[in-house]
């Protein structure tokens, strides 16, 4: 069985690094951050708090479609962090690539914003999370290969979960 590439997404706050990192380890997987990956014209808007539009993310859309790709093509596991806020850009990141799966982290709106509020260091803005939020289309049952998990419990619940979701999908 080709390794899976697991991406992380959701909406800033929800956690997505510390999951990602969580999985990572467990499987022996490697990490990659897809913020990592943008362009110098995206880092600089969201410095600036200006939300990215759909011209923006393509191009980085599709860098990290051929990341997984370049994975895939040498039998490694990886594990990305990608908002991946809609459909049309998991389709992007799914195209030729068939070992993807999609865990979404998910909260509701008041308790994401209290965690961005505060964090530290970080160029998110109070603005940037409703628009991510305005963005954010739910997966729903034709997408069966997301696999959403509620981010108000405590980190290390949301981790074993996450973990336990990978096993299933590769053990059962």
């Amino acid at each position: 069985m080709t390794p899976l590439c697991i991406v992380v997404m959701g909406v800033c706050g929800s956690g997505k690094s510390s999951v990602a990192e969580a999985l990572a380890n467990a499987f022996n997987y490697r990490l990659i951050d897809g913020d990592d990956l943008h362009p110098r014209s995206n880092i600089d808007k969201m410095k600036e708090g200006i939300p990215l539009t759909d011209t923006d993310r393509e191009p980085w859309l599709r860098i990290i479609s051929d990341v997984i790709y370049s994975f895939k093509q040498r039998t490694m596991g990886s594990v990305i962090v990608c908002s991946a806020l809609k459909k049309s850009y998991r389709d992007i990141l799914r195209n030729g690539n068939d070992n993807v799966v999609f865990i979404h982290l998910y909260a509701p709106y008041e308790t994401i914003l209290e965690r961005v509020l505060n964090r530290k260091g970080h160029y998110m803005k109070e603005g940037m999370v409703k628009s991510q939020f305005d963005t954010l289309q739910m997966p729903d049952e034709s997408e069966s290969d997301v696999y959403t998990l509620d981010v108000t419990p405590p980190l290390a619940e949301i981790c074993e979960k996450a973990i336990s979701k990978i096993r299933e999908i590769t053990h059962g």
